[in-house]
């Protein structure tokens, strides 16, 4: 090593500066000549890489820059982005000599260009999977899981909501967050999970459904914790996802109109013109609809 050293001297330091500090040190000389859309999209991408950020820089293979591609379940535009952000990260490292090899110039997106990662196959819930859970219907875990199937709410509009959003007597509640601008609506507490809905609020917490300690729980928490040991009570297979498909099948079993459906599940992209501007739906419509489930 010594050697080498003497033959080909290097910064000490910068030997040991990490994927993290790479990042940090370039955007600070990036981001003030960009815009913040571009910022964003960047910070984005840096947050696909947290199995690096501590990895230094220097010691950091292509199997490393390939596996965050492989496994970080994103789409293809996503990850043409998450591989400039690479390039961009490697062509500082070599500005300043924090690297001696460029790796990012040979990973490879081509694979994923055709695929969705985040598409899910539609498993509602079967009938009598929905008996079993009715069956279990003191078990707190159950409650959130029938509390999601008649709501039709993404698992994340539920994780997320507050109980300042939640209006136990007009029967429903706001979806103030979502993934979609349709996702931001007035949802109806259907009638057969209005208890537990009351259940939730009455612990005074800041979030309707939280962790043991109060706090907001994450989608994997939540999963662990509370999903997981319905599904082995109940001998099912399904993902939280599933409860919104089963709310949509069986108010479309039930003859509910598209439209509502629509309104009720905040689709996205899914209402016409003449649906978003001219449909006009009160509380009371929505309560009937989701009550016929």
């Amino acid at each position: 090593m010594l050697k080498d050293f003497n033959e080909n001297p290097y910064n000490i330091e910068a030997s040991k500066i990490t994927f993290a500090e790479v990042y940090e040190k370039w955007s600070k000389d990036k981001f003030p000549t960009i815009s913040d859309s571009n910022i964003k999209g960047y910070n984005a991408s840096y947050k696909c890489c947290e199995a690096l950020y501590d990895k230094i820089f220097k010691e950091i293979k292509l199997m490393d820059l390939q596996r965050v591609i492989d496994t970080c379940r994103k789409n293809y535009p996503t990850l043409r982005k998450l591989r400039v952000l690479f390039n961009q990260l490697y062509e500082y490292a070599m500005k300043y000599e924090l690297c001696n090899k460029d790796y990012s110039q040979y990973v490879d997106i081509t694979k994923h260009k055709d695929k969705n990662p985040n598409k899910t196959d539609c498993s509602p819930f079967s009938k009598e999977e929905i008996s079993s859970l009715w069956v279990q219907k003191n078990n707190r875990y159950v409650q959130v899981v029938l509390m999601l199937i008649y709501s039709g709410v993404r698992i994340s509009e539920l994780l997320e909501l507050k109980c300042e959003n939640v209006n136990l007597e007009e029967h429903c509640f706001d979806v103030i967050k979502s993934k979609t601008e349709n996702g931001i609506r007035k949802v109806p507490i259907a009638d057969k999970v209005y208890d537990f809905w009351v259940k939730c609020y009455n612990e005074k917490s800041e979030f309707l459904v939280h962790a043991d300690d109060g706090k907001k729980f994450t989608y994997n928490n939540y999963c662990d914790s509370y999903w997981e040991p319905v599904m082995e009570l109940i001998d099912a297979a399904h993902k939280p996802h599933d409860t919104r498909h089963t709310c949509i099948s069986m108010m479309t079993e039930k003859g509910v109109s598209p439209t509502l459906i629509k309104k009720i599940v905040g689709h996205s992209g899914a209402m016409s013109l003449t649906e978003k501007v001219y449909t006009h739906v009160n509380v009371q419509e929505l309560l009937e609809a989701i009550n016929k489930i």
